[in-house]
Order: C-alpha cells, then structure tokens, then sequence
C-alpha cells in the first residue's frame, strides 16, 4: 500500500448501496496504485468519488427533459410518444391521401387546376388524373394548341372546342384516346393535325367537324368508330366519294346525320343514299340543287325507312311528284323543303293527309305573306316556317342558356366560367 493512501472506513449511510461503495472502493484502490495516482495525492472519501466517478443517475436525466442545451451542454433526449403524436395532429396537404386530394381538386377551376399542377411532382400527377379532366371545353382560348395537346393527353372523353384557332399540332399518342364527344365546328385548324387527332379516335359517339377542310385520311379515321350515333359535317369539303361512301357503310350505328352544303358532286350524293345506316332517323341533305335527284331519294326511303327528320331543301329538281315517293316514311315528323321551287304551293295542302304524323314543315322561300297565312289554316296541326334553322346532329344552338353544352351534356371544365 502507498505511503499517501489511508483506508478507507465504511459509513453508515451509504450501506444499502453497498455495491456501489464496494466498486468504489475497488476503484479507488486500483487508481492508488499508479493509474491515477497523480490525481489522488490527497485524501477523499467515497461519497467524493461516487460522485465524481460513477455515470449519472436515471434521475438527473430525466431532470433535463425540455431544457437539452440550457447552460450550453449539449443533452440528447427523446420527446416522449404522447408530445409526438400532439405534434403530428395538425393537418397537412402533404399527409392528405390522393382520393381526398382528387375530390378537392374536383371543384377547382380550369386555370387554377393548371396552376396547381405546377407545385410538385405529386400534386402534378393528381392534377393531372383523367377522372378530373373527363369533360373539357376550350371555346374562348386565344392559342388553342398547346392546351388542346395538354388536353388530349389527360384522357378527355368531352372536349368542347368550337370556333377556335389551333396552330400546328401534331399528337404523337401512341394509344387510342378516350374521347366520347367532340365539337369542332367552325375551328381553324390544320388538315394533318386534324388527321393526327383523329387517327387516334376508336370510341367517338358524337361528333361535330362543320366547316373544316377534311382529307380520306380523316374520313377513313371515321370508319374506325363502330359505335358512332351523331355526325355533323355540314359544309365540309376535301374528301372524295370512296371514301365518303366507305365511311356511312362502316358506321351503321349512325342515327342522326348533318351533309348540308358540302363541297359534293353527284357520286357523293350518290354514296350518301346508297350506304347511309338503315337505322338513320334525322337527315339533313339540304344544299345540292341539280345533285339530288328523285331516283336518289327512291334510294333513301328504300334503305331508311325509319326518317323523322328530312331535310331536302335548295333540291330544285324535286317537285310535287316526290311526295307519293317519301309517303312510305311512316315515322315522319319534320320535312324541310325550303327553296325547292318547282314544288307548287298547292301541293303543300295535303302534306298533313299523306304524313299524318307530321307536325313541323319548312318552306322557305315556296309560301310567305298571305300564303303562309291560308296555309296555317288549311294545315292547323302543322308548325309551318317555325325553325329556321335545322338541328340535325348539331352540337349546340347558336345562342341561348344551352349555348355552352354539347348534345345536352355541359362540361365541368371551363376556360371562361
């Protein structure tokens, strides 16, 4: 033992702890005999060492739960489960699933959608979900293109966009598009965009291309939708006869059908007649003066038998002579001859007798001023003159609170609301 070292006495208050005198008394010891002994010239007692050696109590570390860096010493602590779950109970987008996000995301604007879309990577993805964009309409937008690609891409099953402006686009879709009903009329866009669009259409119902250039590859694209019920092509031009013909015979389903005024010889009436779906009931044939002939509407009665709606006005070949030919049309409701002037006046007094069926007739340009007035008479149960303009297949009325919908439906999103 050391000169310097003195032992050590046991102390009464310290003996229920007395393991941990006994380790530090052993401690001591070893630090006597050269480890520490540098440090322990002088004399100590155990309750010195204990408290300068032994590691901290559970008690004191518990003692600095809140306060982990007061008096500058760094203290690792955890935060106890209950301040945790405190913590985490307020609510966040980000802990939000996407099936709440997207029913949010329901009742957002069009602009604003697109905005959102541009936050982050999920909310881009939600944004973006076709269930939002299931119905589109883009009339009012000054550059149409790159929203009409962006569109497209969304999986739209009804896009609205009559009278606009599309620069070149070209749709690299590598899978058929999802579009159910689709208004075009009147747009300018370019013929092979208009091709890539419609290459891509395997499930159109309805569908409105008035006043567009059209090409065989677009009217061949046509074919490829076997369940189409509504076409509007009214004024359009820039597609042969075949084609034409090829189209009507593909698409059987076809009910309601807008030719009016198209850029037509002979042999597209011709292939209009001879393979129009024998489930047509509206037809509107209007415009072809010399082109539609009586044999030609032979034709039509024979292969559609079903007509409600017929329009044959400007057919200045017609005359009275092809009223005992449509008399089979058992169905018929709505007969439009406008300007057909070789039909004399007198003949008109006994429509209601051969179509007992029929409540609306059009004779533009044949009865007006006191005319129409006898007529009226003669003909009480028959509105004369009171549609001026025909609705066969046509999407949406030229103004009035039905102005912005299609076919009936109204589209949820809206360039101007």
């Amino acid at each position: 033992m050391s000169e310097h070292s003195m032992p050590l006495q046991d102390l009464p208050c310290l003996s229920p702890r007395g393991s941990v005198l006994s380790q530090a008394r052993r401690t001591c010891k070893r630090r006597s005999r050269g480890c520490l002994g540098e440090g322990l010239e002088m004399e100590c007692t155990p309750t010195e060492l204990i408290q300068q050696w032994s590691p901290l109590h559970k008690h004191q570390r518990l003692a600095s739960k809140g306060k982990e860096n007061d008096g500058g010493q760094f203290v690792l602590a955890r935060r106890s489960r209950r301040k945790r779950e405190a913590a985490s109970s307020d609510v966040s987008w980000d802990h939000l699933p996407d099936e709440l996000l997207l029913r949010v995301l329901f009742y957002v604007p069009l602009k604003d959608l697109l905005r959102m879309s541009t936050v982050c990577q999920r909310w881009r993805r939600i944004a973006l979900d076709e269930s939002l964009w299931h119905s589109v309409d883009l009339e009012g937008l000054t550059h149409t293109g790159p929203a009409l690609q962006q569109v497209l891409k969304t999986g739209v099953r009804m896009l609205r966009c009559p009278r606009s402006f599309v620069e070149e686009l070209h749709f690299t879709g590598t899978g058929p598009l999802q579009i159910v009903v689709m208004d075009l009329s009147s747009s300018i866009i370019p013929t092979a965009s208009l091709e890539s669009i419609m290459c891509h259409c395997r499930q159109l119902e309805y569908l409105s291309l008035e006043g567009l250039q059209l090409s065989d590859n677009i009217v061949s694209s046509l074919s490829k939708n076997p369940n189409l019920l509504q076409l509007n092509l009214s004024g359009c031009s820039g597609f042969s006869a075949a084609a034409l013909g090829d189209m009507l015979a593909s698409c059987s389903s076809v009910e309601q059908l807008n030719i009016a005024w198209c850029d037509f010889s002979n042999d597209h009436v011709k292939s209009v007649v001879g393979c129009v779906s024998a489930r047509l009931t509206h037809l509107n044939l209007s415009g072809y003066r010399e082109g539609l002939t009586l044999d030609d509407v032979k034709i039509l009665v024979t292969r559609c038998p079903h007509i409600q709606t017929l329009d044959l006005s400007d057919s200045t070949l017609l005359m009275a002579d092809c009223f005992p030919v449509l008399k089979p049309l058992a169905d018929l409701l709505h007969l439009s001859l406008s300007r057909c002037y070789h039909i004399h006046l007198a003949a008109l007094t006994d429509l209601d007798t051969t179509f007992p069926g029929l409540s609306l007739l059009d004779a533009f340009g044949i009865v007006s001023g006191s005319h129409l007035s006898s007529l009226k008479k003669e003909m009480p149960r028959v509105a004369i003159n009171s549609r001026p303009f025909s609705g066969v297949a046509r999407p949406t009325p030229a103004s009035g609170p039905l102005a912005h919908f299609m076919w009936g439906r109204k589209c949820r999103l809206r360039v101007q609301q």
